[in-house]
């Protein structure tokens, strides 16, 4: 029995953060339920792994509204939830940036415990950068829905109609256009999406498809579908290698480079995983710093491409950017009618429908309409 006791004492930080194998799944938690000093043991270092995480958000409440693609999601949310401005950031408590809760680490644990946490937590696929951004989204959301609150409350609303598990089913019908394109099977039976024309309706019956298909089955089996499907993506060659993802492809009505379409994959599976966040109560943060600014990146050739080059231009210059993130939207033959800086989470949070275009804080001078038809354009990108 030592010798059980001693390995599952060097397993106990990857219980924490989920990252067992399939066969020490079964070992470790029948020792844990015999051995009481390994059990206390695993529950601090569990502790540990949610406080490195961040703080839960205080009293927010289940967002119960439907959020949609006309940038009305974010005014339907502080409406129904009276969820104060700044979505990007935690609401109340100490700043989840901040882990160093003293010398002895977070909450007075041990140093050596949050060591071993950090140490034990699972590492993203090795890819390219364009993947990567979409690879640190895959293990947020799968660190999230391992949380011990996530299993109980699958049923929780999040956005529109969906509950946790439909947003989930929703999440690998999203990722299908991308995994087809790569030559990945369907991991759920049905008809698919299509790139024609009217790609938004064929878009939203494979979702309602999905999540129809998913009902029947357990969350457990939905998240493991999801979980599949992205790793399998993120063993692609266009993964490991910006060469291969360098050809364009159409996917959702975009013509992008597939290393973009990646990027594309991070941003929805970020937002929705802050969707599931705030309706179950705790924090998401942001993207890593890199990874935001990659999605920003990519949001502001959008945007300017929808914009046009005909529309009043409109230096844009998003906060903590640097020379090197300031961008004309619009026309480039006029003077700039007006300057606008946003937040970069509030940015991408503006494109991906989770705030109204007069709601989303900002600093703004010179032509307001022109800022206005900025905001407003992107907030009519949204589809999530």
């Amino acid at each position: 029995m030592s010798g059980e006791h001693e390995a599952v004492r060097d397993l106990l930080a990857a219980w924490a953060v989920g990252a067992l194998t399939p066969a020490d799944e079964r070992t470790v938690p029948r020792h844990l339920a015999a051995c009481e000093s390994c059990a206390a043991e695993a529950e601090r270092l569990r502790e540990t792994v949610r406080l490195l995480d961040g703080p839960r958000v205080t009293s927010t409440g289940p967002a119960t509204g439907p959020v949609n693609g006309a940038g009305t999601g974010r005014a339907a949310r502080s409406t129904r939830d009276k969820e104060p401005a700044g979505r990007g950031r935690p609401t109340g408590g100490d700043d989840p940036g901040d882990r160093s809760a003293g010398p002895d680490g977070a909450a007075g644990l041990p140093s050596a415990l949050l060591a071993a946490a950090r140490r034990a937590r699972p590492a993203a696929p090795r890819v390219a950068a364009h993947a990567a951004p979409y690879a640190a989204a895959v293990a947020g959301l799968g660190a999230l829905l391992r949380e011990p609150d996530a299993p109980r409350r699958w049923s929780t609303p999040v956005v529109h109609d969906w509950d946790v598990q439909a947003t989930v089913a929703h999440l690998i019908a999203a990722d299908e256009p991308l995994a087809r394109r790569l030559g990945l099977a369907p991991r759920v039976p049905g008809s698919g999406g299509s790139e024609k024309p009217g790609w938004e309706a064929a878009w939203a019956a494979r979702t309602a498809e999905v999540i129809a298909y998913e009902r029947v089955r357990t969350p457990a089996e939905t998240v493991a579908v999801w979980s599949a499907q992205a790793a399998a993506l993120l063993a692609t060659p266009e993964a490991e290698d910006a060469g291969r993802a360098a050809h364009a492809t159409t996917l959702m009505g975009v013509r992008l480079p597939v290393a973009d379409h990646f990027v594309v994959r991070a941003f929805e599976a970020w937002i929705h995983t802050d969707d599931i966040g705030r309706a179950l109560g705790l924090a998401v943060p942001p993207p890593p710093e890199p990874h935001l600014w990659q999605l920003v990146r990519l949001a502001v050739r959008i945007l300017g491409r929808a914009l046009g080059p005909t529309a009043a231009p409109v230096l844009f210059a998003p906060a903590g950017g640097g020379p090197d993130a300031q961008w004309v939207l619009g026309s480039e033959d006029e003077p700039v009618a007006a300057e606008l800086v946003l937040d970069p989470v509030d940015f991408c949070l503006l494109i991906g429908g989770r705030y109204a275009p007069g709601e989303v804080p900002r600093g703004a001078v010179g032509d307001a309409a022109a800022v206005t038809a900025v905001l407003e354009r992107a907030a009519s990108l949204a589809w999530l």
